[in-house]
């Protein structure tokens, strides 16, 4: 599929220069008359019955499978989840941590990640996002290293692999700026978290974690998909791999737009947002903005704006029908750039920043 097939499935970039996948993507055609249908069916033949059981959990199947090929690993380490909140929490709930423990992060987490770290019941350590940083606050108390892929603020994107080697402790990565927006390898990586509305142009509610070892993990959430069989008393026993910490019944229609979602890609998707990306920051920095340009970046494209007026600076933008967002307290404006994003678009963005 061409580029210009692929753009043309998104009718709000017939209008608007949407860049705002950060936070939620376009949605196209494709996925929404997935998601119709799908409903349709079931107004049409009810929710119930053999035939429409199999056919869910064929269709939760396949999910998993398309979700682990994104990210390089296998359907029996993929749980499938409503968010990248949902898999940190599903994570450490299962690690069973104590104030004895402690957890290293960043300065420049989500508070997805961050809510959850802080009910983790172990001691929070904050680095700068700086490898070497992050290492050094490692002490032998440290049980997990819990940080982004690609940070939410500036779009820098943390050595992952190389912090896991050299540390060798547990990993949870926050997958939410990365996956469908650069090339992800989550083999050897203990916890990846993938949302599905974000960079994937998925329904919203739609998400992914990926275990790499199930049998490390406590099922400390379990649902009624977590269990093969069960007695009176709740003991149970647990599916083989990942699927025993999936929280709950994805809805069907939801399923069937992220699956369609999945196959409506470009080829050279990662690479055009990349140069998309560098064009971005380009025309920004032409214009006297002052952009953020980490050394190892993705595709989120931020510039400093002061605190005050950041929020009048996103709603001035909108006005002229580009949709950006801006970072509260921490003055910076954010743009996210997929592969989607055109020439005009950024053409937009800036006219309406020099405005």
């Amino acid at each position: 599929m061409t580029f210009e097939e692929a753009r043309a499935q998104f009718p709000v970039l017939d209008h608007l220069a949407y860049l705002q996948a950060g936070s939620a993507g376009p949605l196209s055609r494709a996925t929404v008359e997935a998601m119709h249908a799908e409903e349709a069916r079931n107004l049409a033949d009810g929710r119930a019955g053999g035939d429409y059981i199999e056919r869910i959990l064929a269709m939760r199947a396949e999910l998993r499978a398309a979700l682990a090929a994104l990210v390089s690993v296998d359907a029996e380490q993929v749980v499938l989840t409503s968010s990248t909140t949902d898999g940190c929490n599903i994570v450490l709930a299962g690690l069973d941590l104590s104030g004895e423990d402690e957890i290293v992060t960043t300065t420049d987490e989500h508070f997805g990640l961050l809510g959850p770290l802080h009910m983790s019941g172990a001691r929070i350590v904050v680095a700068p996002p700086d490898p070497d940083r992050i290492i050094s606050a490692v002490t032998p108390r440290t049980r997990l290293l819990a940080l982004s892929h690609v940070l939410w603020t500036t779009g820098q994107v943390l050595p992952v692999h190389e912090l896991k080697e050299r540390t060798g402790l547990p990993i949870l990565v926050d997958g939410a700026q990365s996956a469908g927006a650069i090339p992800v390898d989550a083999r050897g990586l203990d916890y990846y978290t993938i949302s599905g509305q974000k960079w994937l142009c998925g329904p919203e509610a739609t998400g992914a974690l990926v275990v790499e070892d199930p049998e490390d993990l406590r099922v400390a959430r379990p649902s009624y998909f977590s269990q093969q069989e069960y007695e009176p008393d709740g003991t149970f026993v647990p599916w083989p791999g990942a699927r025993r910490f999936d929280p709950m019944w994805v809805p069907s229609a939801l399923m069937s737009g992220l699956l369609a979602a999945l196959e409506l890609v470009p080829d050279g998707r990662f690479e055009r947002a990349a140069r998309m990306a560098e064009r971005c920051r380009e025309l920004l920095r032409e214009a006297g903005a002052e952009v953020i340009v980490p050394e190892h970046r993705a595709t989120l494209v931020s510039w400093r704006a002061d605190v005050e007026v950041s929020d009048a600076i996103v709603a001035r933008l909108a006005t002229a029908g580009v949709i950006v967002r801006d970072l509260p307290g921490r003055g910076l404006v954010r743009a996210s750039v997929g592969w989607w994003t055109s020439d005009e678009d950024l053409e937009r963005l800036v006219e309406g920043v020099a405005g």
